[in-house]
């Protein structure tokens, strides 16, 4: 019975904690109309901007965002927020401006990529590459 006990207040612990680490409200980006009105430079279906997109979140984003953009790499469970699920429907609804920033800008936890990911081509490369993960 004890054991039991012990173990059941030890679930509830562990239910807690990971329920108040990813139901975490996050504040909504405040992304500066320059970068709202922002087009892709790539034309969708272009494969070469696809194949450097999915290069450079392989080198810089899968880490935390994971393979498929779920928010689930290695070093996600670290962060004090959740990555983010790109597959979403509410992420993809975000302009291509809104990726721009958001990727390269960064806030909070999310770095600054600006001097890593420095050709404008390929910053519009991986936000094509981000669109292809919409369920």
């Amino acid at each position: 019975m004890k054991k039991t006990l012990i173990y059941s207040f030890t679930c509830m612990i562990a239910l807690f904690f990971v329920t108040a680490v990813y139901s975490q409200d996050t504040k909504p980006w405040d992304i500066p109309s320059k970068y709202k009105a922002m087009k892709s430079t790539v034309k969708a279906g272009d494969a070469d901007a696809l194949a450097t997109g999915k290069e450079l979140w392989a080198k810089f984003c899968k880490s935390c965002h994971g393979s498929k953009g779920l928010g689930d790499g290695p070093k996600a469970a670290m962060l004090k927020t959740f990555p983010g699920d790109f597959s979403s429907a509410a992420f993809q609804k975000n302009t291509d401006g809104d990726m721009y920033y958001m990727s390269f800008i960064g806030r909070d936890e999310m770095p600054n990529f600006e001097k890593k990911v420095i050709a404008e081509g390929d910053r519009w490369a991986l936000v094509a590459f981000m669109r292809t993960m919409k369920k």
